[in-house]
């Protein structure tokens, strides 16, 4: 919706009546905490909330909704600000709501294998409960000792293991969610089987907060995995790795495949603390998983990666012996963004089949190399599902503005092969504002068209984060 639609700055009035809806010492006007909850890991727009407020409870955040209706002040959600798209930054006068109180694991049920969560709860906490159960939470991505449930909800968030368990989406059983006009929905209640028309959970998923704010989440849970096991393989040239993918997918049931370029390497080899995988450098570097639940699968694995060099696709590779070589092999991996984040980077998360992979990357490698010669292109990502994490490190004495000025003007002949592919400008990050200007290139205008309609039955006022999606 049209941010114009609401206020952008609340009154000294205002605030005042927003911290009798909630707990005392909930609502923060103090500058250190604008600044740190109006962000995200973007770095592209600074933070300027008007406020920030802590609800504890579904019937607080009821009556903050009813509020920001009756002011007509934006809403901006923030759970672990972890995200890649800016759409938990308040950058225009917002109201910031932050789940970081409404915290809990509510209910475990042994028998449907769900949990029930409160948004803020973090990742990492619902992982280490599924195995107390001795059940599994797959949705795994680097952040996950920080992201929150709720925002892994609001962006669909993906992660290492989409190739063999899917995005979030695959794993909310229901959800209990404040809509923008205040009201509570309870959607799907945790059913396998419900037939009963429109499935409204599937809106709120990936919605990124412009519909309501999620307040409770029923996460399916799945059986541990046994003695995962890790390969690095380093390749001669990035088309040898859909090949790799191919003979090992042949073999074996994959639960990651990603890749990386030998400069992410550098990268993490530059920290100190993370060992290299073998003597030789390559090129590129294909990391795959799987579960070696016995010796013959183990085997397999072994003669398969055998064919792989004889067929010249691979050069040099290890595979993992305990638990803590499969962490090392997997840090290389999981501490790029981490480690890049110092180089201020320009970020592009596209998604194509994979079947288009290779020639999708030569396509955007070659405009991307052309128009940025003197700044350093790092690729990695989820390549067994398709997407492709482009990154543009800003040279030290290039300032902030004009380094993303410079990466937005090739942005334009970036997405337009995203389109030549009917791929996606936003594999697993979501649109946001980073994003939002490019939208139709990934969707078409009569989708758009829906989607907006969608928003107005859900926040008629315009006030849940507005200025995320679309403009």
């Amino acid at each position: 919706m049209n941010p114009l639609r609401v206020h952008v700055m609340t009154t000294a009035a205002q605030i005042e009546e927003l911290k009798t809806l909630v707990e005392s010492g909930k609502v923060l006007t103090d500058a250190d905490a604008l600044q740190t909850y109006g962000k995200d890991w973007t770095k592209q727009y600074t933070p300027a909330p008007s406020a920030i407020v802590f609800p504890k409870t579904t019937e607080q955040v009821q009556a903050i909704v009813r509020w920001a209706n009756q002011h007509r002040i934006a809403l901006v959600p923030s759970g672990g600000r972890t995200g890649l798209s800016a759409a938990a930054v308040a950058a225009h006068g917002e109201v910031v709501v932050s789940f970081d109180y409404m915290n809990r694991i509510v209910e475990f049920n042994e028998y449907d294998r769900t949990v029930v969560c409160q948004p803020g709860v973090v990742t990492k906490q619902l992982q280490l409960f599924a195995e107390e159960q001795g059940l599994y939470y797959p949705v795994d991505f680097a952040s996950s000792g920080s992201s929150q449930i709720g925002g892994n909800i609001g962006t669909n968030a993906g992660g290492i293991k989409v190739i063999r368990y899917g995005m979030t989406r695959n794993w909310v059983a229901g959800l209990k969610v404040v809509t923008g006009s205040g009201e509570l929905l309870e959607l799907n209640r945790d059913l396998i089987k419900n037939a009963t028309g429109y499935d409204l959970r599937q809106l709120f998923i990936g919605a990124e907060g412009t519909l309501g704010f999620v307040v409770e989440a029923t996460m399916r849970l799945e059986r541990a995995p046994k003695n995962l096991t890790a390969m690095v393989l380093g390749t001669p040239d990035f088309d040898s790795i859909m090949p790799v993918l191919h003979a090992f997918q042949g073999k074996l049931d994959l639960t990651a495949f990603e890749f990386f370029s030998d400069k992410c390497l550098d990268k993490i080899l530059a920290r100190g603390d993370v060992p290299a995988p073998f003597e030789s450098r390559t090129p590129f570097y294909a990391l795959l998983e799987f579960e070696a639940l016995n010796e013959d699968v183990a085997n397999g694995a072994l003669a398969t990666f055998e064919h792989c060099v004889e067929q010249g696709w691979v050069l040099d590779g290890v595979m993992s012996q305990s638990q803590q070589q499969l962490e090392n092999l997997w840090k290389l991996r999981e501490y790029i963004s981490e480690t890049i984040s110092h180089f201020t980077p320009y970020k592009n998360d596209i998604s194509v089949t994979v079947g288009q992979v290779p020639s999708f990357l030569r396509d955007i490698d070659d405009i991307v190399s052309a128009n940025y010669p003197d700044f350093d292109v790092l690729w990695y990502g989820h390549i067994g599902d398709g997407n492709l994490h482009l990154n543009i490190l800003k040279p030290e004495a290039l300032g902030k503005e004009d380094f993303f000025a410079r990466c937005a003007v090739v942005n334009k002949w970036v997405f337009e092969i995203v389109e030549k592919y009917n791929g996606s400008i936003s594999a697993e990050h979501g649109v946001g504002m980073t994003k939002r200007d490019y939208l139709q290139y990934s969707r078409s205008e009569a989708e758009i068209a829906c989607m907006k309609a969608i928003k107005a039955v859900f926040d008629p006022n315009g006030i849940m984060n507005p200025g995320k999606i679309f403009a």
